[in-house]
């Protein structure tokens, strides 16, 4: 017993204490951690196609996010976790790489230079940075097993005040604009939602489910496809700018012109 009452004493009893407690501790923590489940985030790439990825993102990204995606200051974000989705939806839609400077990066599909092999190597190389979101299953952009009405509560409750409640888009702050949805392709639309571009959250599995992504997205090409969701004459499908023109150019017109009428009546 004097020999052990001897050790606790011993000044490298305290060393070997915080040794085994940060053992158990680092142990601990690496056997329970969480992992994210394997759909959510890009699998990983043949290791060919994430070099001649690297080699198309150092020819025509890295200025502004930087050799090794991490960024560049104000010029551009870092791209480490945004996934496969991400650059996907940016680079699909000709948003990148971005051609002028500006407070929004519009869509612009006809200046796309990229061919799809290489867009999906570009997007295998900035899911290598880091797990990010990875391109939807093909399950939930072809619509088949979509429900349009609940797609129109969703759209109404979560993206109609930006995108306007005909998906014709609208204004936001300091320039920037909620794009129109009108001819957008459903995977972007699907990759939209879970990434959250520019100024539009993320809306992930947890908060709008895969299957309820995809009844939003069918309720936005039902309108695009001319069906009515609202009822009555559509007014061009514009939403309640149509029906403020009407009102202001009919209705109004009417009332003063029943007012003229009356008070010549009356004399």
């Amino acid at each position: 017993m004097s020999k052990l009452a001897a050790y606790r004493r011993s000044p490298i009893a305290l060393i070997v204490l915080l040794f085994l407690g940060l053992t158990f501790t680092g142990s601990a923590y690496a056997a329970l951690q969480p992992v994210a489940p394997a759909d959510s985030y890009s699998a990983a790439a043949a290791v060919d196609d994430v070099e001649e990825g690297e080699k198309l993102f150092l020819a025509n990204c890295a200025t502004c996010h930087g050799k090794n995606g991490g960024g560049n200051g104000t010029a551009g974000p870092s791209l480490a976790g945004v996934g496969k989705a991400a650059t996907d939806f940016q680079v699909s839609t000709g948003r990148m790489p971005l051609a002028t400077p500006g407070v929004q990066a519009p869509a612009n599909p006809n200046e796309v230079n990229f061919s799809e092999k290489e867009i999906d190597q570009l997007g295998d190389f900035v899911a290598s940075l880091g797990p990010g979101p990875d391109i939807p299953d093909a399950e939930y952009t072809d619509l088949a097993n979509a429900d349009i009405a609940n797609g129109g509560k969703i759209f109404r409750t979560n993206c109609a005040m930006c995108h306007n409640s005909a998906a014709q888009g609208g204004a936001l702050t300091r320039g920037k604009y909620a794009p129109t949805l009108m001819g957008v392709e459903p995977v972007h639309m699907y990759e939209a939602m879970l990434t959250g571009p520019q100024s539009m959250p993320v809306f992930n599995d947890a908060t709008i489910t895969p299957q309820e992504k995809e009844d939003v997205i069918a309720f936005i090409k039902n309108i695009e496809e001319g069906g009515n969701a609202f009822g009555g004459h559509d007014l061009g499908s514009m939403g309640p700018a149509g029906d403020a023109v009407f009102i202001w150019t009919i209705g109004i017109g009417m009332l003063i012109a029943a007012a003229v009428w009356l008070g010549r009546k009356a004399a």
